[in-house]
């Protein structure tokens, strides 16, 4: 299984229900396709300080803002694929970086440094643990996702997360799925990924549907429930 390790593009996000998501697909259904890997489980562990020093900042929405964390597709065992990911956000352009290593590798590698190969992507990361102090796990994050693209315009991706769930205890990807819901029961996070300007036709169904783009970061809502209880939501303009 290969995948992408660099990733630029714009992203936007939506708050949806199920009966939105479905009327979606129904009208632009014939435009988009599942993706190679359309449906699967994501497990992502986050990493901060001891203050969250990393969410604080990026939920106070400055032009640049950037997260480390340690994904899984499905519940790993020590040999799965797992992927170290550098995710940084300067205005609304999201570049990704990742590395792919087992999680025996990738538990090394934040332990000790070592373990994984020697790489621009591997010295970026290591050069976060430097900068930040004590730079831990501290709350995973897993959900149900189903990616979808473009028949035509295959830079755009569409992806819906739900089951979203969120726990700041037993932080090992292997430990599996489990914790408390960040959304109510039927509702989705829906990403609109592209490396240009969102299709005509796209920005012309979410207006008819009523969709509009919510700020949302489901490690900001979960940092947020843990500590204040409310959610970080903001509306603004999809096809700005």
């Amino acid at each position: 299984m290969s995948y992408q390790n660099l990733f630029e593009r714009t992203e936007k996000k939506y708050l949806v229900t199920a009966a939105q998501q479905a009327a979606l697909l129904k009208i632009v259904g014939s435009r988009l396709q599942e993706d190679k890997y359309a449906r699967s489980t994501i497990l992502s562990l986050y990493f901060d300080t001891d203050d969250y020093r990393m969410i604080r900042a990026s939920v106070e929405e400055p032009i640049y803002k950037e997260k480390l964390r340690l994904r899984s597709y499905g519940v790993p065992k020590d040999d799965t694929t797992v992927f170290l990911e550098l995710k940084k956000k300067y205005k609304s352009v999201v570049y990704k970086r990742r590395e792919g290593m087992t999680l025996t590798d990738a538990r090394a590698f934040i332990d000790t440094g070592k373990g994984a190969k020697d790489s621009q992507i591997t010295k970026e990361i290591e050069w976060q643990f430097r900068f930040y102090p004590n730079l831990q796990p501290r709350v995973l994050i897993s959900y149900d996702r189903l990616a979808l693209v473009g028949t035509e315009e295959r830079d755009l991706r569409i992806t819906f997360d739900s089951n979203i769930l969120y726990r700041d205890y037993d932080l090992d990807l292997a430990s599996g799925i489990g914790g408390e819901r960040i959304l109510d029961v039927g509702m989705r996070v829906m990403e609109i990924k592209a490396l240009d300007a969102m299709p005509l036709w796209l920005c012309d169904t979410l207006d008819m549907l009523k969709i509009y783009p919510a700020s949302f970061s489901k490690y900001g809502t979960a940092y947020t429930r843990m500590h204040e209880n409310k959610f970080f939501i903001k509306g603004a303009d999809h096809c700005a």
